[in-house]
C-alpha cells in the first residue's frame, strides 16, 4: 500500500535533511520491498459458464483483485429506488442497487466512452452475445472496421466480439446515447481506464447483471474527474 501525502511530505523531508548531513561510519540497512498481497482464490462463479452458444472460460486465478468481484456491499446510494444501476467510471464500480441498505458491486473496465458521457439513462434493451455494429464515425477513422459497420450488418457475435457475452443498451430521451454496459473485459484491466469501450464487465459479471436488470430501469452514469485522454471506442 502506498504511503499517504502527509507521509510522503514527511519522509521527502526527512530524505533532505539526510542529505545536508555529513556520512558517518553506521551501516544502513536496506529494507525489503513490500510484498503484494497474495490474491485468494477466486469463487466458483467465475469459472467456466457451461450451457452458452460459445465458450465462457474460466477467469484465470491471481489477477483479479479481491475488491473488484461481484459482492454485496453496503450501499453507497440509498436514495436510489430499488434496481437502479449506477456506474462510476472513475472507481471502476458499477453498483445494482437492492434495497436502501444492500447493493450487489461489479469490478468494471472504463474506456473512452466512459469518460465522454454522463448523465441519467434507461435500459433500453439487452443482448444476449450481441452484434457489434460499428458506428459510420469510427469506420472513418478506422477503416479497417467497415466490414462491421451498421451497414453491412455488424460483427458477429462469439469470442472477439468486444460486447462479449452481454450487452445493455442506454438510452436518453429516447435516442441511443451509443453508451453501453457488456462484457468482454480482460481480467488484467478490471477496475482500470483502457482505451476502449463502454464500461466492460467479465463475461460471468456481464450474463449475472443481465439476469438480474429489469427492462426500462434507470442507470445513473457518474461524471468522470479525470482527463479525458482516451481516444476511440474498442
Amino acid at each position: 500500500m502506498s504511503m499517504n501525502r502527509r507521509s510522503f511530505l514527511a519522509a521527502g523531508a526527512a530524505a533532505s535533511l539526510a542529505a545536508c548531513t555529513q556520512p558517518t561510519s553506521e551501516v544502513v540497512s536496506r529494507q525489503p520491498s513490500p510484498v503484494s498481497e497474495p490474491i485468494p482464490p477466486l469463487p466458483a462463479f467465475y469459472g467456466a459458464v457451461e450451457g452458452e452458444p460459445y465458450p465462457v472460460p474460466a477467469v484465470p486465478e491471481g489477477i483479479v483483485p479481491q475488491r473488484l468481484w461481484r459482492q454485496e456491499v453496503d450501499n453507497p446510494y440509498p436514495q436510489e429506488p430499488e434496481g437502479t444501476i449506477v456506474v462510476d467510471p472513475d472507481a471502476g464500480y458499477l453498483h445494482l442497487v437492492l434495497s436502501p441498505e444492500r447493493a450487489l458491486r461489479y469490478g468494471a473496465g472504463t474506456g473512452a466512452a466512459a469518460f465522454s458521457w454522463s448523465g441519467i439513462a434507461r435500459l433500453q434493451y439487452a443482448r444476449e452475445w450481441p452484434r457489434w455494429k460499428v458506428p459510420e464515425s469510427m469506420a472513418e477513422r478506422r477503416p479497417e472496421l467497415e466490414p462491421y459497420t451498421v451497414a453491412n450488418g455488424g460483427m458477429d457475435p462469439g469470442p472477439g466480439n468486444p460486447l462479449g457475452a452481454r450487452a445493455l443498451y442506454l438510452f436518453q430521451n429516447g435516442q441511443d446515447t451509443l453508451y453501453r454496459i457488456h462484457g468482454a473485459c480482460e481480467p488484467e484491466h478490471l477496475g482500470k481506464a483502457v482505451s476502449s469501450g463502454c464500461i466492460r464487465l467479465l463475461d460471468q459479471d456481464a450474463i449475472d447483471l443481465y439476469n438480474r436488470a429489469k427492462h426500462g430501469t434507470r442507470v445513473w452514469v457518474l461524471p468522470s474527474m479525470k482527463p479525458q485522454r482516451l481516444g476511440a471506442l474498442y
